[in-house]
């Protein structure tokens, strides 16, 4: 293939990675085009809350919040501990004010500072996110400025593997033709759709339900071992605990931050609901096939604001009654137990007691009648664990040199959310990752082929 019919930039997978670093490219001069396995584009960007965190965003210095780096750095690592990506942590802090300036002051995305609440794994409020809590909103945001730039789209063109001379990463075979590339970026997501490699490294959420995206299926991971990339924190995903059920959408985690709690059929609770939706997801797996989440009118008419819960609740998702015990024969609790368990937990939040979990954030608790409740399970919706990459996304070998060509972002490299397990895992933990080391990667390919880097 002659030189003219290589494309600078190749970004397999259209999700919020791909998409922004291929606006990212493209604003810096060199041409890209995105492929993209499945019929549509987004993946889990469309399916998340679209929140991503930013410490020190001019949003927030308006808002009259102080905020930084260091203390983005230290939120997280309270969270994550120690991992083998240490280092993207403390660049995604860096990097994440700019990056939220970068998608709503010069890309026009639909993104506001969140006051409302701070959630998991942050002291401050630092989440930007679409006022309807959608990541749908979003995706279509960076299609816009996708589709306004004509950067190539290909949806329903599957990758069916890298193509590599001599060590080095020169294109990629997708619907049996060959698309030469000076720079390819995977952008695939993890392997959570992947039953297979979640039993391999995440054996703990092996038997939970898949609520993330159908494409999520670990070919970045199988690309990366044949080209000898390091691997890192595969171990580690982001659960949910609390999909409303049957409705099959996010129980808000603002009911139970908020102040609710969350009980097993017998109606008592089951561990700390501060550890959060994520970090909570095994507990609620140890309780059977459903759990229960109870709060209060006050907490509700928070949550409503967001379309989703709001959607879930006129579905007839959440059940109402003025006692404990009735509340308990609408969903066939044990009354008892609920109502010894609603009595314990406001006496805690009363500070009359401690509370026999350890929790310490109570907000509007003590419950107030009437009561809510609605039916959930635990969720997996995203693995934390791929290519290690370095400070320009570049994906790593176990000996420190990059592999020619090859860049990771989002789901396909490895993440800041600890080496295993859910509890590592803060809310915009994975978009910030996608959208961070997107962006990063589409300037790092255009400054090498143009010479800057």
């Amino acid at each position: 293939m002659s030189a003219q019919d290589t494309l600078d930039l190749l970004v397999i997978g259209a999700g919020a990675c791909g998409l922004a670093a291929a606006v990212a490219a493209h604003d810096a001069g060199i041409q890209v085009a995105i492929v993209e396995k499945m019929d549509r584009p987004g993946g889990n960007s469309s399916l998340s809350t679209g929140s991503v965190p930013g410490a020190g965003s001019r949003y927030q210095r308006d808002a009259g919040i102080e905020d930084s780096p260091d203390r983005m750095v230290t939120d997280l690592m309270g969270v994550s501990r120690h991992h083998d990506a240490d280092p993207l942590t403390r660049l995604m802090a860096e990097q994440s004010a700019s990056l939220v300036e970068w998608l709503i002051d010069d890309l026009g995305a639909r993104m506001g500072l969140i006051t409302e609440y701070k959630h998991v794994g942050h002291s401050v409020p630092r989440l930007h996110a679409p006022r309807s809590r959608r990541g749908q909103d979003l995706v279509d945001d960076l299609l816009r400025c996708v589709n306004d730039r004509g950067i190539p789209l290909a949806v329903g063109n599957p990758t069916e593997g890298l193509v590599v001379e001599g060590g080095a990463v020169v294109g990629a075979r997708v619907g049996g033709e060959v698309i030469a590339c000076r720079k390819l970026l995977l952008a695939t997501n993890g392997f959570a759709g992947n039953r297979e490699m979640v039993a391999r490294w995440c054996p703990e959420i092996a038997a939970a339900d898949y609520f993330g995206a159908l494409g999520s299926t670990g070919e970045a991971v199988a690309w990366g071992e044949q080209v000898g990339a390091a691997l890192g924190n595969m171990g580690a995903y982001h659960g949910y605990a609390a999909v409303a059920y049957p409705q099959g959408s996010l129980l808000s985690w603002t009911t139970i931050e908020k102040g609710g709690i969350l009980v097993s059929v017998d109606g008592t609770r089951f561990g700390n609901e501060d550890a959060g939706y994520s970090g909570f997801a095994p507990d609620v797996m140890a309780q059977g096939e459903f759990a229960y989440a109870v709060y209060d009118r006050r907490i509700h008419a928070i949550a409503e604001h967001e379309e989703e819960y709001a959607e879930m609740a006129a579905m007839g998702g959440v059940r109402w009654a003025d006692t404990p015990q009735a509340l308990a024969h609408a969903m066939e609790l044990d009354p008892q137990g609920l109502a010894a368990t609603v009595a314990a937990y406001n006496a805690a939040a009363r500070g009359e007691a401690p509370d026999a979990f350890g929790r310490t954030h109570f907000n509007l608790a003590p419950l107030q009648p009437p009561l809510g409740v609605v039916r959930v399970k635990p969720g997996l919706f995203h693995t934390q664990g791929g290519l290690l990459v370095d400070a320009d996304a570049r994906v790593m070998r176990p000996d420190g040199t990059a592999v020619p060509n090859l860049f990771a972002g989002g789901g396909a490299a490895a993440g800041i959310s600890g080496q295993s397990g859910a509890g590592g895992y803060a809310s915009g933990n994975g978009l910030l990752t996608a959208l961070g080391l997107g962006r990063i990667a589409g300037l790092r390919a255009a400054a090498e082929i143009q010479g800057r880097a």
